[in-house]
């Protein structure tokens, strides 16, 4: 009897033939021109020079063809440079704020003053408990003096004393790491969804720092904890136009007017995931920064999904039927944030996959259309394009909904799970407490490429692309200098209070 032969499946490991597949078709064009190329030389080598020297002097210019050659040129070199994408925009440094420990409020905290203003609402206090336990947020998380108090006192001084304190503390810093002089920015952005005052928060950075009177300054409200990102799609339109400038872009969100003293749960939530936190960034067009800049931006892809009610009220700040203001989440804010990331990588996907990834792509789409609308559509492998990723730490369930959507691992998502065990949903901010993150366990080099997350009210999904200029050293401040060692920590599924 003839052996039986060896399943395929067990001879030949299908991740080689995938890794082999990827290789050829990313290479495919050097696969290509390396034959020719040598044919090319062995055919100049067998010709010798003499021959060479005949066919030069064989070829007969004139006039008309130098200046046709000459008209092709140019006109090669005009549309290359018109098409060419414009100024590269680099991010030469950035710095979050930290908040002071006085600050941090523990679980036992929480609940403590959950049961004291609730005292009333012993279901309200039980949810508060659970979705505590399920937070994923550890026991050094950060809310304002104000919420301290018992009941919590919003004013509208309390809340610009937070912003000045959160704005304030991260453009200090960041002076400090860059060298930059308040009378050296060009251009100011500051982005705060819920606290938009008169004046602006803008115009209160502008007054502290006695920046230039001829500063363009914008404040950006309403848009969620996407709307870091649209900052520096902001900006860098702004430096596109504006030569030899640098921008500062501030992104914070104002806790303090927003907490909720009522009992409705879709407004009690926010109370148990949103913390302190803000960052300031430099962004640059300037050539001479090139060398210390720390990133490069790449894209930015802005979607914004759904136009319908569903999707304009899955983040809302509205009133209740006893007079108390918060933020209201709709249980439909995971499918809708489904839909608009859909959205966000069918255009970012072009942009950064590389070729073998959209071929698969390409093929199980005419598959899908052809044959059978029930088959899976093919999922491209974003580990492809992108060394590091900074999902929006919003939530535990927006992390493991991206990280199965999107097929990463672990270590991929660390640093959104480590930021916000650590400082909680810092809205607009998070991604850049997450970018400090990978930099300070020394994984950051140069090449490179980061895809960052954020996700808003709206329903809006942001994603923008940097590239690492250097390898980075492990920072000796900022926010995680204190405390990285001992990340990263387990998270158990439920915590029990």
């Amino acid at each position: 009897m003839s052996p039986t032969l060896p399943e395929f499946s067990n001879s030949v490991k299908l991740k080689y033939v995938k890794l082999g597949y990827q290789y050829f078709v990313n290479h495919i064009t050097i696969l290509f021109l390396i034959p020719i190329i040598i044919g090319t030389l062995i055919e100049v080598h067998h010709l010798g020079p003499h021959e060479l020297l005949n066919i030069w002097r064989s070829l007969d210019f004139s006039l008309i063809q130098i200046i046709c050659s000459s008209f092709l040129i140019l006109y090669i070199a005009t549309v290359y440079l018109l098409t060419k994408r414009g100024r590269t925009i680099y991010l030469v440094d950035y710095a979050c704020f930290k908040p002071p420990c006085t600050m941090r409020v523990p679980f036992a905290t929480v609940m403590e003053h959950a049961r004291i203003v609730l005292r009333s609402q012993p279901k309200s206090v039980q949810f508060q408990m659970r979705i505590l336990e399920r937070s994923g947020l550890g026991e050094e998380t950060c809310v304002p003096p104000a919420i301290h108090y018992i009941p919590p006192n919003p004013t509208m001084e309390a809340a610009r004393e937070e912003a000045e304190l959160v704005i304030f503390s991260a453009m200090d810093s960041l002076f400090k790491k860059t060298g930059l002089k308040p009378k050296d920015i060009d251009i100011l952005i500051v982005n705060c969804s819920l606290f938009s005052p008169t004046p602006s928060l803008s115009a209160m950075v502008i007054n502290k720092y006695k920046l230039r009177s001829n500063i363009k300054s914008f404040n950006l409200s309403g848009m969620g904890c996407s709307a870091g990102i649209i900052s520096v799609d902001l900006a860098r339109d702004l430096l596109q136009v504006h030569p030899n400038s640098n921008a500062v872009v501030v992104s914070t969100e104002i806790i303090t007017p927003n907490i909720y003293l009522g009992n409705q749960r879709s407004m009690l939530l926010p109370n148990c995931l949103f913390r302190m936190g803000g960052a300031a960034l430099l962004l640059s067009n300037r050539w001479c920064d090139r060398r210390r800049a720390k990133y490069s931006l790449v894209h930015v892809v802005r979607t914004h999904k759904g136009t319908d009610d569903k999707a304009y009220r899955c983040v809302y700040q509205e009133e209740d039927p006893q007079g108390h203001v918060g933020i209201s989440l709709s249980i439909d804010l995971m499918a809708i944030a489904g839909e608009a990331l859909k959205s966000n990588i069918t255009t970012i996907g072009p942009l950064v996959l590389p070729a073998s990834e959209q071929l698969l792509f390409l093929a199980k789409l005419i598959g899908r259309k052809i044959f059978n609308k029930k088959w899976k559509p093919y999922i491209p492998d974003f580990k492809q394009a992108f060394e590091h990723f900074c999902i929006h730490a919003g939530g535990r369930a927006v992390i493991d909904e991206l990280q199965k959507s999107l097929q990463l691992s672990a270590e991929h998502v660390e640093a959104s799970r480590m930021t916000l065990h650590r400082f909680g949903n810092t809205s607009s901010s998070s991604l850049w407490y997450e970018m400090s993150y990978i930099e300070a366990k020394g994984r950051m080099k140069k090449g490179d490429r980061i895809w960052q997350i954020g996700f808003g009210s709206g329903f809006k999904c942001n994603s923008a692309v940097w590239k690492c200029n250097r390898t980075i050293k492990k920072p000796t401040d900022g926010p995680w200098v204190d405390c990285i060692d001992r990340y990263p920590v387990h998270i158990p599924e439920v915590v029990k209070l």
